[in-house]
């Protein structure tokens, strides 16, 4: 999911470690960079806001980075997995994650578990993911069910981890960085306006929008705009995340393998989806939902009918679906429906809830 924009290298970058993006619109800054394994954007107007709101970004990513991410050594969760189980005290940002991660499972019945990382290691998504081998010729090791989010035990910043459980927050970490990441550059802001943050493509909003809403294009993979599975549409407020078996997928001796374990197999959620789209108030909320629809498979139409949430899905045989007000044609408003099912209750940094 990427904002309708081009790129354009006649403006030098203004700030460090971001490149400017040309959007046509004067009245709105745009800048990138990598993060966390994926790109991120900002979008924000007045355009003079965009420094602070990239250092605001940079600051909120770095953190959440070395709290939350498995692929490095020195992050504190790669601390607690080297402690072998146990009771452990986290830090502030930490316990926001891992709390958001339990309260999507307990939302999707278990649909998004974080603790499937033992699965994933087993399948070969055992490193950043443009280290794996893409074509490795031997096969995955035996397939680990997810010991079950009930397993774990947060009480405030104290974290009971059995043995054995090695907790992977992909089902909603990015989702909860961009709604950090928003609050975080509207803050920094010298006056009102308007922010959006995607993280490879899962997208939050806050302010006031552009009229009409920030224009968003929602593609199947990389499909560029104009493809079949390509649509534009505009986000007044709350968030926007999909979830895609075709963009982190790679073989074991021929087999095709992606990032989107089903729980209770502890293999490739293999259902009729290959792309889910769903809005939502929060990123968070969005990005546990997308994954939840493709793990459930023929049930996700009345997985996500039952949680109220728009969505647009695409099959592996093409066929597109919009459910709950998304809208069927380009340009149209995406209906955002109101409150959260993961932070309700979640101790926010700083013991804020």
């Amino acid at each position: 999911m990427t904002m309708t924009m081009t790129t354009s290298a006649s403006e030098p970058a203004q700030v460090t470690g971001w490149q400017r993006i040309s959007t046509g619109d004067d009245a709105i800054a745009v800048a990138e960079r990598d993060a966390l394994g994926t790109s991120a954007r900002i979008a924000v107007w007045p355009p003079e806001n965009l420094g602070g709101a990239c250092a605001a970004v940079d600051g909120v990513l770095s953190a959440l980075d070395l709290q939350a991410s498995r692929f490095r050594a020195d992050s504190e969760i790669c601390w607690i997995h080297r402690g072998g189980g146990g009771v452990f005290m986290l830090s502030d940002g930490l316990a926001e994650a891992v709390s958001v991660a339990l309260a999507a499972a307990r939302w999707t019945g278990g649909l998004a578990d974080p603790t499937v990382g033992d699965a994933l290691i087993s399948l070969g998504y055992d490193r950043d993911f443009a280290a794996i081998d893409q074509q490795r010729s031997e096969p995955p090791a035996a397939p680990v069910p997810a010991p079950g989010w009930r397993t774990v035990q947060l009480d405030g910043p104290m974290l009971r981890l059995p043995g054995g459980v090695r907790l992977d927050l992909g089902a909603t970490a990015k989702g909860l960085g961009a709604d950090r990441a928003v609050r975080a550059a509207m803050a920094a802001g010298s006056q009102a306006g308007g922010v959006l943050v995607s993280l490879g493509g899962d997208i939050a909003v806050a302010g006031t929008p552009p009229r009409d809403g920030w224009p968003v294009t929602v593609a199947d993979g990389p499909a560029p705009a104009g493809s079949p599975h390509a649509q534009l549409v505009r986000l007044p407020r709350g968030a926007v995340a999909t979830s895609s078996v075709t963009c982190r997928s790679w073989r074991r001796a021929g087999r095709l393998l992606h990032h989107i374990v089903d729980p209770r197999t502890g293999l490739p959620a293999a259902g009729p989806w290959q792309t889910v789209t769903a809005a939502a108030a929060t990123c968070a909320d969005a990005n546990a939902a997308t994954t939840a629809a493709i793990v459930a498979g023929q049930q996700a139409e009345r997985w996500l009918a039952t949680a109220g949430l728009p969505a647009r899905l695409v099959g592996r045989d093409g066929e597109v679906r919009c459910l709950g007000g998304w809208p069927a044609a380009d340009g149209g408003p995406v209906p955002i429906p109101p409150g959260s099912h993961v932070y309700g209750g979640v101790r926010r940094p700083g013991g804020v809830r």
